[in-house]
Parts: C-alpha cells; sequence; structure tokens
C-alpha cells in the first residue's frame, strides 16, 4: 500500500474537526487494532452502550484517546484533526488499511 501524503491527508480527513470526520478516524481506529466494541469497551471499563455512542457520535472521551494512545499509539492528534505525521509507520499503515476498507 503506497499511497502519497495528498491521498493519506483525504483518507484520513486531515483538518475535517466534524463529528463525523471524527467517528471516521474512531472507527479505523478500533478496525486498525482488530477489536469489537464490547472488546475496546472492556478494556476501557465502560458500558458497550456508552463506547458505541462516543463513537457514533464522534465525541471520544479522554478515557477512550488515552486508551488509544497508550495501548495502540494511536494519538489525540489523529483522532481529532487527522494529523498522522508524528504516528510511528506500522501504526499508519494498520489506521490507512482500515481507512481504505471503510
Amino acid at each position: 500500500m503506497c499511497m502519497d501524503i495528498e491521498q493519506k491527508e483525504q483518507l484520513a480527513l486531515t483538518g475535517d474537526i466534524s463529528p463525523e470526520a471524527i467517528r471516521t478516524r474512531l472507527l479505523a481506529a478500533r478496525k486498525s487494532i482488530g477489536m469489537q466494541q464490547l472488546e475496546v469497551a472492556k478494556q476501557l471499563d465502560l458500558k458497550k452502550t456508552t463506547f458505541h455512542s462516543q463513537e457514533s457520535r464522534g465525541a471520544p472521551g479522554l478515557k477512550t484517546m488515552r486508551y488509544y494512545y497508550r495501548q495502540h499509539r494511536i494519538d489525540f492528534n489523529f483522532i481529532l484533526h487527522g494529523d498522522f505525521s508524528q504516528l510511528p509507520q506500522d501504526v499508519q499503515d494498520r489506521l490507512f488499511g482500515a481507512l481504505q476498507s471503510a
């Protein structure tokens, strides 16, 4: 999967801070780690409905964003703004694979 920076920015909706764009990136984050909503909710000690609501509204809680960063190296900049430049290459590869298959 070889994409140029413009293609990556387009897929990541870089700079788009709308709930829809954040939702897209949250879904990609979860898919990139190969987990279902219930599994992530359990890791966060949240009800599945709470996690589902955060994901579907594109409004992640601080606990959710910390989990993605601390456990999976997906940081706040990517989730909230689509900025991927600081992410490790293996994380980028997984995220863009998930974004392409969406």
